[in-house]
């Protein structure tokens, strides 16, 4: 007996939808999940938005700062001081969406972030500016962990990946409006001082309706308020199906409680199947930043006029329509992510991505040739490179880690992955004008092309399928990756399953 065999019963999975099929959930016909997942997904608008509007303004920072214009060591500091404040609120975020809920831990993020923006609009010098950074970077970071975990535990296993997907949607839109801002204000005085400064809109208005929201009824069950729990779960499933969701939570928070006393001397790193889980979730996020994405998204400007684009204006144009293609992929990964599955996309993404760098690096080796073609196609393998990397690498690893960890680890495991992607995220941030600047971009597009193609055996090897599976069912897979067919512990597991 496997343990994938015993798994049948578990609400939400595909051998009980099978057996069930009106119970299953739509996501249109339920305006109460897209309602939620819209606000939750304010976060990623806030993510998506800091990370595409400093690539922009950096050019007329350069303008208003002579030190900062003569440095590229302060350039890659303005960038990547967010990313630092992101590191340090990722790592937080988790402690913080274990201990005190998502929903403050959402709440918490927004004020920090509106914070950082007015500090960032009234920054009188780059050291100021660079404060304000680091405090966008702050709810940047705990945003991050929170608004794909929120999701996930508010959605059904069978549209979960669409859902958490529309978080990665809103991170590419907030980066197509951050463009589009960034057109809108080229000719304002103060130009880059609006740019930043608009950026806590959002924030405020995320503020004011989480407030109206409810928790994550996951975490409620976890510290035993199931009432509340119950009540926003009755909002999302019909009564049949809402039955057997209480009576799974119900003896899933039983046995954490019954595993809460090991945990005080058990550190998560103990656990085999966590291990793996966060080598998948992790390694995911380490490469979906060191494929290159955000160098393209922070860059991108530069990147063009490097390209031989030497005007503003025409920079960020350009760059507008990278950004669109960025939230069009996303679009798709939407669709793909529960219908191909989260490896597949991935595999198919990365191969994209591969051939994708190796245009962008020819393309700049022969740019001395003086040929205004290698200009353009520096911009054709930027555009390709986000056809690919969006729908595959953009969507699959913040969905991946929303659903690969036990429940009671899940916000501290999220934070850990998280973390390892703001720091993978720093590096490449703090380094690319560097290394462009010391071996050439071409190199540099074909050093990212190598990584590229580490991802692709990293996925093949280490990351499982986990579409349409209920977390019961994500539990179960990475107790068989760990302890493979063991007649004995698959009985054990099926013991367990069966009284849920």
């Amino acid at each position: 007996m496997t343990i994938t065999t015993i798994t049948h019963s578990i609400p939400g999975s595909s051998g009980y939808l099978d057996m069930f099929p009106e119970r299953k959930v739509s996501v249109f016909k339920n305006p109460y999940i897209v309602g939620l997942t819209a606000v939750a997904s304010i976060g990623g608008l806030l993510f998506g938005y800091d990370t595409g509007v400093i690539s922009g303004a950096l050019l007329y920072i350069k303008d208003d700062f002579e030190a900062v214009r003569h440095s590229n060591f302060l350039q890659e500091t303005i960038v990547s001081m967010a990313l630092a404040g992101a590191i340090v609120g990722a790592a937080a975020g988790g402690w913080i969406n274990d201990a005190y809920g998502r929903k403050k831990a959402t709440v918490t993020a927004d004020v920090i972030f509106t914070l950082g923006a007015i500090v960032m609009a009234a920054a009188p010098d780059p050291y100021v500016l660079i404060l304000g950074r680091l405090f966008v970077g702050l709810g940047v970071g705990i945003a991050s962990v929170t608004a794909p975990v929120y999701i996930a535990e508010l959605s059904p296993s069978e549209i979960r990946g669409a859902l958490v997907s529309t978080n990665v949607l809103m991170i590419t839109g907030g980066q197509f409006l951050s463009y589009l801002i960034n057109l809108a204000f080229t000719q304002v005085p103060g130009t880059w001082r609006w740019m930043l400064g608009v950026s806590g809109v959002p924030a405020v208005v995320q503020f004011f309706l989480m407030l109206l929201l409810p928790e994550s009824p996951r975490w409620l069950f976890i510290k035993n308020r199931e009432e509340e729990a119950v009540t926003v779960l009755a909002k999302i499933y019909d009564f049949a199906r809402l039955e057997d969701e209480v009576n799974l939570l119900t003896t899933q928070s039983e046995r954490d409680h019954q595993r809460s006393d090991n945990i005080r001397y058990r550190d998560v790193f103990k656990s085999k199947e966590i291990r793996l889980a966060l080598l998948a979730g992790a390694g995911l996020q380490a490469f979906q930043q060191f494929t290159g994405i955000n160098t393209v998204m922070y860059y991108s400007p530069t990147i063009v006029q490097m390209a031989g684009f030497h005007s503003n204006e025409l920079a960020l144009l350009l760059s507008l329509v990278v950004a669109a293609m960025n939230a069009a992929g996303t679009v798709l990964g939407i669709y793909l992510i529960d219908h191909a599955g989260r490896r597949k996309l991935a595999l198919f993404s990365l191969g994209g991505v591969i051939a994708s760098l190796i245009i962008l690096a020819l393309s700049f080796l022969k740019q001395s040739s003086g040929s205004g073609m290698y200009g353009w196609l520096a911009v054709i393998g930027l555009a390709l490179y986000i056809g690919f990397f969006s729908p595959g690498m953009g969507t699959v690893p913040w969905t991946v880690n929303s659903e690969v960890y036990p429940e009671e680890y899940r916000g501290t495991c999220g934070g850990m992955s998280a973390t390892v992607n703001w720091v993978s995220n720093l590096i490449v941030a703090q380094s690319f004008l560097s290394v462009a600047a010391a071996v050439g971009t071409g190199p540099t597009f074909l050093i990212i092309a190598i990584i590229a193609v580490l991802a692709f055996v990293f996925v093949l090897v280490y990351v499982p399928e986990t579409k349409g599976l209920t977390f019961d069912e994500v539990e179960l897979l990475w107790k068989q990756r760990a302890w493979g067919n063991n007649p004995q512990y698959a009985q054990n597991l099926l013991q367990n399953a069966n009284h849920s």
